[in-house]
């Protein structure tokens, strides 16, 4: 696959990793307007860095817009003219709908809106994806770019919004949970590095464990809680001062605000 990340920022970057990693592709062009940070990424084989739109577009089948909102109509309409039937055009941009994109380039192009998280990095992001009209027939070519970085979901696209706070945000969220674990086991007498891989593996295990099995998270829950036990005690006080509420609450917070911004920029 010859593809093209337009804007390779922190976003871009990760995804470009995840490419190379797992040998995705057979051209990579990165750009941007100050390519200093993106020179040794050069010395990977068939990558090219680069501050000229144009040219990557030319080399590139697959296109993938990791720039900030601000700069995407300028980029779109620097290359329009160069876009032919052979492009698919893949864009991050949070709340870029996709009728902002047919309006600027038409709606015979081949479109499709993607939200992966930085997890990309190391091919463990979800990937939330959807399309103009057009860009069905070209969803199964962003998937297989998307499910060797991880793996990819496909909804409608007045969900990209929420998706954008429980999948982008939601690694930070994440994080964080890992980091108040980790602070606990510090003040229960571990050192700092082992209490953090303490924190990461579990955290890890619980996911694969959801994911192998399937079950709901309650079924595992019932496993491991035994009647007076103390994992039971430790849930139960953790709900007293508002874990699952305060996570809830955070979330839909940041759906509110991601609604706001959007609002802001139309």
């Amino acid at each position: 696959m010859k593809i093209a990340i337009i804007g390779a920022g922190n976003l871009g970057r990760s995804i470009a990793k995840g490419l190379i990693v797992n040998n995705a592709y057979t051209s990579l062009f990165l750009t941007k307007r100050n390519i200093d940070d993106l020179e040794s990424w050069a010395a990977y084989k068939n990558v090219q860095v680069t501050t000229e739109n144009k040219e990557a577009v030319k080399q590139s089948d697959i296109l993938i817009f990791t720039v900030q909102p601000r700069h995407i109509e300028h980029i779109l309409f620097e290359i329009k003219d160069l876009l032919t039937d052979k492009h698919v055009l893949i864009s991050t941009i949070t709340g870029f709908k996709i009728q902002n994109l047919e309006a600027l380039l038409g709606s015979d192009k081949f479109i499709i809106r993607a939200m992966p998280n930085t997890a990309i990095a190391v091919a463990k992001s979800i990937t939330c994806m959807c399309a103009n009209q057009r860009g069905k027939d070209r969803i199964l070519i962003a998937k297989a770019v998307f499910d060797r970085l991880g793996t990819t979901v496909q909804i409608n696209e007045e969900q990209m919004q929420a998706a954008t706070v429980i999948c982008a945000s939601g690694i930070a969220f994440w994080m964080r949970l890992i980091r108040a674990t980790t602070q606990g086991a510090i003040q229960l007498g571990f050192e700092a590095k082992i209490a953090q891989e303490m924190a990461m593996q579990t955290c890890l295990g619980a996911a694969t464990l959801l994911e192998g099995s399937g079950k709901h998270p309650e079924e595992e829950i019932d496993r491991v809680t035994t009647p007076g036990g103390c994992t039971i005690e430790g849930l139960n006080q953790m709900e007293h001062s508002g874990l699952s509420s305060s996570l809830i609450k955070g979330i839909v917070s940041s759906y509110q605000k991601i609604n706001q911004l959007n609002q802001a920029n139309l």
